[in-house]
Formats: structure tokens, C-alpha cells, sequence
């Protein structure tokens, strides 16, 4: 009905009123919601080109009347529109996409830049008021590294792996936007040869390139989500970078896995992208072999080819003006277990999702070596140091160092959608 009343907002043909780049991460096709820093506080908005559509405004105009409530477009985190449902924001990038396109609805046209705010002065907030994260490991190829690198002499993946998505709850209060500082972490490590752990700055911080999604919906206490019903409780996608202090990491994470090495800073893009328009790039994923249990089974196609790249840029580079460097690049598409299928697994014993969890899909990385999502694999845990422009070697970030996530979709026949960036500087610890 949405299609029908307002045309597709996937039509790559669309254009708009507002200035856009074509090669820029927002067209109209994509129009992702975030929360800005505005006028008498956090505002929620939709991007489009290097412009923020204030939708307050744009509610308080009647823009959006019988759209979205009023309540949902007035606070300051998107869990209230997210709380309405997935066919809520469907309608609400809908009736987004007339107002915006060039021959749609003139009434935004009309008002012009009095909702219209500058992408490039917004200050960014975390987009949702997150309740509970989770973090997968769903890329067999990243846990096939990890396997190979701490038992070479051993099977690299456990005999779970391939029967259900393994994951771990993390630290939602330690989720931060784009740009945040990374404080180099300190913890208890342990050498191999030492009699004892010591305590301090990690030495091998690293990255981790990750895709992550908001639920939207939720269900009660006690109720799964079917596989099959997943997909409508997701509300979008963002970028994730788990820090990850891997020598801090391995002196804890036996027997109950990740705590302290992970837990200190988790950074997002700012923007949610929806399903809706990542829906032009859906793909199969991977052959599942065997097959996964009855309840981790849902038909149709349910991954997503999203184009990925990591930068870094060192602090000499800067000083001397030399570009960020690429690191590797990789494709969301080969991701083993899908996003629907986390989901399932995650409320599989009756957990509660609410609306604006986070849940994130574990290091992407691919099967060639320039496109392993971490340092640990990409420099195989520091026996073959990266060469970046400057002539550095980085085994593990250091102090000064840029780190950059970028993701994006393009193919014939499709307008390019983009994600915008997690990006995070290395400062040096505080005081242990």
C-alpha cells in the first residue's frame, strides 16, 4: 500500500530537491534516522545528502501527520518510533521519500531550509537508548583464524561452531558514536613465560569490523522469535567497532569468555540504516552445512552485500599529511549465520528483546588476508607487521593511530547507499 500511494523509494531513478553527491552515502533511496545535538537538545532526524531533515520540525509543520505519533518524533532516542514496529518505519521512510524526491510532495520543498540542518555542524549522538548488547561470532572464516593462530596443531573451529551462533552479552553502557577518543585500556596480562600476570596498559589493542543491528518491536518474557518472524523486529543496521585489548583478552577469557578486553568501548556510525533500503542488496548467504537446527531455519534469502573497508592513519601520517591508509576490505554478504538468525538464537530460551538492543555480528572477515576484519589476523597476532605509507609497522594500534570503519552498497540497476563512519583516535592510558 505504502508502494502504491508514495512509488518506491528504492527506485534508482529517484532524485531530490536537495543538493546531492553521487557518490555520497545518502540519497533518497536511503534516508537512515539518527539523533543530533539541535535546538533545546537531542532531535531525531533522517539524512539525506550533507543535510539532516529535522523531523520534529517537520512533525510540528504537519509534515507527517498520521505517519508517526507526535510523542516518538518529539523525544530524544528513536526507541519510541523503533517500539511502533517495523511497518511503522516503513511508512515513515515512505512518506519521508515523497516529501524529499523532486517531483513528490512540494510541502517540504516549500519550507526548504527552515528543516533542513547541516550534516557537517550536527554533533552526533547514539541513536537509541540501548538496553542490552550482544555480540556474535558469525564470520567462519574470522573464527577459523582465531582457531589456526591459538591452536595450530588443532581443529580450528569447536565442534559447536557450525551448529549454533556463539556470542557473548557486552557492555551497553560502553557503546559510543563516531569519533569518540579510544583510551588505551589497562588490564591484568599475562607473557607466557612469567610466573605472574601484571597490571597495565594493554600492548596489542585492536580492532574489530563488525556490522550490528537495533531491534525494533520485541517480544515478552518467555516468547522466541521465530526465525522465519525475525527480520520484522530488526529496525536498521550501523557500523561496530569492538576495541578489543587481545592481551587482556587472553589472560581472562577462560572458561567464560570475553569480559574487561572487550568491554571498554564499543563505537557505532551515528545513522541506522533501515531494511527497507538495504532490501535492493539482499543476497543468499553461505551454504549452512549441516543444516541448522529447525528453529535457526527461516525460507527465502536473509544476508545483505554491504562493501567494507577498514582505514588507519598513524599520527606521523597526519603530521605529514599523507592519507589514511586501507587496510582491508571485506563484504558483509559472507557472513555465516545471518542477522535473523541471531535474533532467533538470542530470545531461543525466552529472552526479552526490547526495542533498541543492540546486537552486533561478530569480526567479517573474509577468505584472502587483506580482508580479515582485526589486526590479530591481519598481522597474524603480530608475526607479520602491516607496512603502512609512512614506512610504520603496526603489529597492534599505538598511540596516535585513526582507525576508520566504512561500509556501502552499490551494484546495477541500485542507487549506492552508504553507512557513514565509526571512527575512533588511540589516546594513551589514563593513570592505573
Amino acid at each position: 500500500m505504502t508502494r502504491e500511494r508514495w512509488g518506491d523509494p528504492n527506485d534508482a531513478a529517484l532524485t531530490s530537491w536537495v543538493p546531492l553527491d553521487a557518490a555520497g552515502d545518502f540519497p533518497v533511496q536511503n534516508l537512515p534516522l539518527g539523533v543530533f545535538e539541535g535546538t533545546g537538545g537531542a532531535r531525531i532526524g533522517a539524512a539525506i545528502g550533507d543535510r539532516i531533515v529535522d523531523l520534529r520540525a517537520a512533525s510540528e509543520a504537519g509534515l507527517l501527520d498520521g505517519i508517526a505519533d507526535p510523542a516518538a518524533l518529539r523525544a530524544a532516542t528513536l526507541n519510541a518510533l523503533f517500539a511502533a514496529g517495523r511497518p511503522a518505519l516503513t511508512r515513515l521512510r515512505a512518506r519521508l521519500s515523497a516529501l524529499l524526491r523532486s517531483d513528490g510532495d512540494p510541502a517540504l520543498h516549500a519550507l526548504g531550509d527552515a528543516l533542513l540542518v547541516d550534516r557537517s555542524q550536527a554533533r552526533m549522538q547514539v541513536p537509541l537508548a540501548i538496553g542490552d548488547y550482544v555480540d556474535f561470532y558469525s564470520s567462519l572464516e574470522h573464527a577459523t583464524n582465531l582457531g589456526r593462530i591459538f591452536r595450530p596443531d588443532g581443529e580450528p573451529l569447536l565442534p559447536n561452531w557450525r551448529w549454533i551462533p556463539i556470542g557473548y552479552h557486552g557492555r551497553a553502557g560502553s557503546v559510543a558514536i563516531d569519533g569518540t577518543p579510544v583510551r588505551r585500556p589497562c588490564g591484568q596480562r599475562k607473557a607466557p613465560d612469567a610466573a605472574a600476570p601484571t597490571f597495565g596498559p594493554s600492548a596489542m589493542l585492536d580492532i574489530e569490523l563488525e556490522m550490528g543491528f537495533f531491534a525494533a518491536g520485541g517480544n515478552r518474557l518467555g516468547e522466541p522469535i521465530a526465525a522465519a518472524a525475525a527480520e520484522a523486529q530488526i529496525g536498521g543496521f550501523v557500523l561496530v567497532n569492538d576495541w578489543s585489548a587481545r592481551d587482556v583478552q587472553a589472560w581472562e577469557y577462560q572458561p567464560l569468555g570475553p569480559f574487561l578486553g572487550k568491554s571498554f568501548l564499543t563505537t557505532i556510525s551515528p545513522w541506522v540504516v533501515s531494511l527497507d533500503a538495504l532490501e535492493p542488496f539482499r543476497v543468499a548467504g553461505p551454504l549452512q552445512e549441516p543444516p541448522p537446527l529447525g528453529y535457526l531455519q527461516a525460507p527465502g534469502p536473509h544476508g545483505f552485500s554491504i562493501e567494507l573497508a577498514v582505514t588507519l592513519q598513524s599520527a606521523a601520517m597526519r603530521a605529514a599529511g599523507v592519507a589514511p591508509a586501507t587496510i582491508a576490505r571485506g563484504n558483509f554478504a559472507g557472513m555465516y549465520w545471518s542477522a535473523a538468525q541471531q535474533l532467533a538464537h538470542a530470545s531461543s530460551n525466552g529472552a526479552r528483546v526490547r526495542p533498541g538492543d543492540l546486537f552486533a555480528s561478530g569480526t567479517i572477515s573474509g577468505s584472502t588476508p587483506d580482508s580479515y576484519g582485526s589486526l590479530i589476523e591481519l598481522t597474524w597476532r603480530g608475526t607479520r607487521p602491516l607496512v603502512l605509507p609512512s614506512g610504520e609497522q603496526r603489529r597492534f594500534l599505538e598511540d596516535g593511530d585513526d582507525v576508520a570503519l566504512h561500509a556501502w552498497c552499490e551494484k546495477p540497476g541500485a542507487a549506492r547507499i552508504g553507512f557513514g563512519l565509526a571512527r575512533g583516535r588511540v589516546e594513551p592510558a589514563g593513570a592505573a
